[in-house]
């Protein structure tokens, strides 16, 4: 059956059974029932290209995977599918600080460009958790997010044009060089996030900022409730200020990672927020931060001592492997108004205890993303019934308070089963066609995102 895909991208193909068995899951925890029948190792465009011809000629669905670093089951390959890998597509084709951009390819890591344009005194700003280990094409595909949004934007602020690989295997260029350009509908803004479902990136032109320079001042900022915190973290953004982290740890979040660590942190508080600032004016938006930060009753600490300001960063940052290391973990993805983080907050109390279930959640307090994360005894392949029915409840409420199933995790085959709750009909059915538009056969990333 493969013969012709040998043929096709000759010394790429690769079949070996343990390296198909670790292509089964990602990040998410999710596992297919059985390995994919192939990886192609892809290293050009045209072997890209190739691949695409040969399983849509065959009807052979198609997985394309980056560093398999996401959260919702969009990498996840199983029976019957050629999984494309575009992890050796790291070359960087140009880096122009006169126009404030780059070209590279979707396999370079996010942190290893960022490493190399540092040397030009540039700097891309998407900064996902998984920075040091995943793609700028997996970033595009899924629109990721991270800790500085709220200043920065989502991937999609940070992108100009991409060059994408249909699922019949032609090649199209969509969005701009320039700055501006309104011709036409935006294909470009549609791929980024698409979630490999309606192509595959195989070069993109970034959107590049000048690096930061000067002092980052931090504060770390433990409070009594959540509400408190949550409260403290909205009057930051409607006071008109605009860290560039600004991120809260809930109580039970906050104990794991004394536990995890060793360090007490949680008899400084039962809540924890941590808020950075950067650019021209950093110092003086750091000392109003403060400010509203005691007001709301916040107990503050700033510095801008660089090594002071690690540990204060790093108490965030440990919190997904202290939920980790207490067992199997479903971590979830919803995002609210900012107005309505404390609303939120209070579903997620109230739906833990009417199922009995432990979530603790972190959250990206400057832009109303939270990530609610079950813990739970058993595998993340498996996760129990009630589980899923307090996610399920969970995700309904965030609707309800005119929030979003996911901020930057995206669909995959984790929430497939509640897109249409947050679209509706027509709109659900509206996505469907365009999905058939760029993909009559539908083998890019089958069954992810719709069902189908």
């Amino acid at each position: 059956m493969l013969d012709g895909l040998f043929a096709a991208v000759p010394g790429r193909v690769r079949t070996e059974p343990e390296l198909l068995d670790q292509l089964r899951s990602d990040r998410s925890g999710l596992r297919s029932s059985a390995a994919p029948l192939a990886l192609v190792e892809a290293e050009t465009v045209a072997d890209v290209q190739a691949t695409c011809r040969y399983a849509n000629e065959q009807g052979i669905p198609v997985v394309t995977r980056g560093a398999g670093t996401g959260l919702s089951g969009g990498a996840v390959a199983g029976h019957g599918e050629i999984v494309l890998s575009t992890a050796k597509m790291t070359r960087i084709h140009e880096i122009s600080r006169d126009d404030l951009l780059c070209v590279v390819e979707p396999g370079i890591i996010n942190g290893d460009l960022n490493r190399e344009l540092a040397k030009h005194g540039l700097w891309w700003s998407p900064d996902p958790a998984s920075k040091d280990l995943s793609t700028v094409g997996g970033n595009i595909a899924m629109n990721a997010g991270g800790l500085l949004c709220a200043k920065y934007g989502v991937t999609r602020e940070s992108v100009l044009s991409l060059k994408v690989v249909l699922a019949d295997g032609e090649l199209i260029e969509v969005g701009h060089r320039t700055v501006k350009g309104v011709t036409g509908l935006d294909l470009c803004a549609l791929m980024i996030g698409s979630e490999g479902t309606l192509g595959i990136i195989v070069e993109a032109t970034l959107k590049l900022r000048p690096a930061v320079a000067g002092v980052v001042p931090t504060i770390g900022a433990y409070f009594d409730t959540v509400a408190d915190a949550a409260a403290a973290s909205a009057a930051i953004t409607a006071a008109g200020l605009q860290p560039a982290i600004q991120e809260l740890l809930d109580a039970n979040m906050l104990r794991a990672v004394s536990d995890h660590t060793g360090v007490d942190l949680a008899s400084q508080g039962n809540v924890y927020l941590l808020i950075q600032t950067d650019g021209s004016d950093a110092e003086r938006e750091a000392r109003l931060v403060l400010e509203v930060v005691e007001r709301a009753g916040g107990r503050a600490l700033l510095t801008t001592d660089p090594e002071a300001a690690a540990s204060l960063v790093d108490v965030r940052r440990q919190g997904f492997p202290a939920l980790d290391a207490m067992g199997a973990v479903l971590v979830e993805d919803v995002a609210v108004p900012r107005s309505k983080m404390v609303d939120m907050f209070a579903e997620i109390d109230r739906i833990a205890a009417k199922y009995n279930v432990f979530i603790a959640c972190p959250s990206h307090a400057g832009d109303g993303n939270l990530h609610p994360t079950f813990v739970f005894e058993g595998s993340a392949d498996a996760v129990p019934d009630h589980v899923w029915e307090a996610a399920s409840e969970m995700f309904h409420a965030a609707l309800e308070l005119g929030g979003t199933l996911s901020g930057e995790h995206g669909i995959g085959l984790l929430k497939r089963r509640w897109l249409g709750d947050e679209l509706g009909d027509r709109q659900y059915e509206l996505q469907r066609q365009i999905k058939r538009v760029f993909d009559p056969k539908n083998i890019l990333n089958r069954g992810k995102v719709f069902f189908e």
